[in-house]
């Protein structure tokens, strides 16, 4: 018996950090900056580092740390990244025996380019991961999950996301769902059919805004729009705002703990994989929150998207929660 089963992607990260990279403007770009490099040169950089990532992989750490008995479900290249990850997830105690292994594609790669203090940009190569199917998944070993954990999937293979859903639903299995921007471009009745079966849903404002076909600064339409025929708890994260939390009985806002920021790498999954553990620890909203906020915290001050999360009864700050009751009537979508 799993508590939770990850799906999503496997990640091999590089980070590539140096004082010297400077923002530059670019007037063709949505924030008008960028990073400029001079075409066939040598540029000597300050630090290089390596790290497993993927957000499947990501949240699969962040269960195990807190003691919950996890697998993470995905594919990887037959490849030394691919290999690498292998070993970390096993030194993590993470089951490893849903992963599969391709001969086509390499495992995924990203390049993190990151000025210090400021952002970062990410080459992304979408590997391996993307190729998951469905009949590449061991059904009968999920099926012993009492939860399911669905990060950012492929847009290669578009039924799988329902295919786990449907799934789940049928084994009475818990699911939470940080859906990919190809997932929230599907048919808007497909989304909504798969949301309605799901138990928790995660998203950003802007991943919220598309979803609801609200502009981006309306925060309170956007999530009145999305409760009213969402029937699970919705979890809206806004960045440096914090994030909102709606049930069918009240909604939670609250800020974020401040802390030390090395890397933002991995900042949503450990949010994400810390208000599930709560859940599935508690079944207590507000504690799940807190959870949520410290491991997000937590996670930010290291290198990398699993060296810095929460471990089993680790103390944590609190944050202050602001509560209130509100009964959601549903409506169709």
């Amino acid at each position: 018996m799993f508590d939770v089963v990850t799906f999503g992607s496997a990640t091999w990260d590089i980070f590539i950090r140096d004082k010297k990279f400077s923002l530059e403007k670019e007037n063709n770009l949505f924030d008008k900056k960028g990073i400029r490099f001079p075409l066939g040169a040598k540029i000597d950089i300050d630090e290089i580092k390596f790290s497993s990532g993927g957000g499947g992989t990501n949240t699969a750490a962040s269960f195990s740390y807190q003691g919950l008995k996890t697998a993470y479900c995905g594919m990887l290249g037959d490849d030394p990244a691919g290999e690498y990850i292998l070993t970390e997830l096993k030194r993590l105690k993470i089951d490893t025996s849903l992963i599969k292994k391709s001969s086509k594609k390499p495992t995924n790669h990203s390049i993190i380019i990151s000025i210090p203090n400021k952002d970062r940009t990410i080459l992304i190569y979408r590997g391996a991961s993307g190729d998951l199917s469905s009949k590449d998944v061991d059904w009968q070993k999920v099926a012993k999950a009492k939860w399911i954990y669905i990060a950012p999937l492929s847009h290669r293979n578009p039924s799988l996301l329902e295919g786990i859903v449907n799934f789940a639903h049928k084994k009475k299995i818990k699911v939470a769902l940080n859906p990919s921007n190809a997932q929230l471009s599907m048919p808007r009745e497909k989304m909504t059919r798969i949301l309605k079966k799901t138990d928790i849903l995660f998203l950003n404002q802007e991943e919220a805004s598309k979803l609801a076909r609200v502009a981006h600064k309306q925060e309170k339409k956007i999530v009145d729009k999305i409760t009213n025929y969402y029937p699970g708890i919705f979890v809206m994260t806004k960045g440096e705002r914090g994030a909102t939390v709606v049930s069918q009985a009240s909604r939670y806002d609250f800020g974020i703990i401040k802390g030390k920021v090395v890397d933002r790498t991995g900042a949503g999954d450990s949010f994400a994989s810390g208000f599930v553990s709560g859940m599935i620890l508690k079944d207590d909203i507000e504690y799940a929150i807190q959870l949520a906020a410290a491991n997000s915290t937590s996670c930010l001050s290291e290198w990398g998207a699993k060296n810095g999360l929460l471990k089993k009864n680790q103390s944590f700050k609190k944050i202050k929660i602001k509560k209130r009751d509100e009964k959601i009537s549903q409506k169709s979508s």
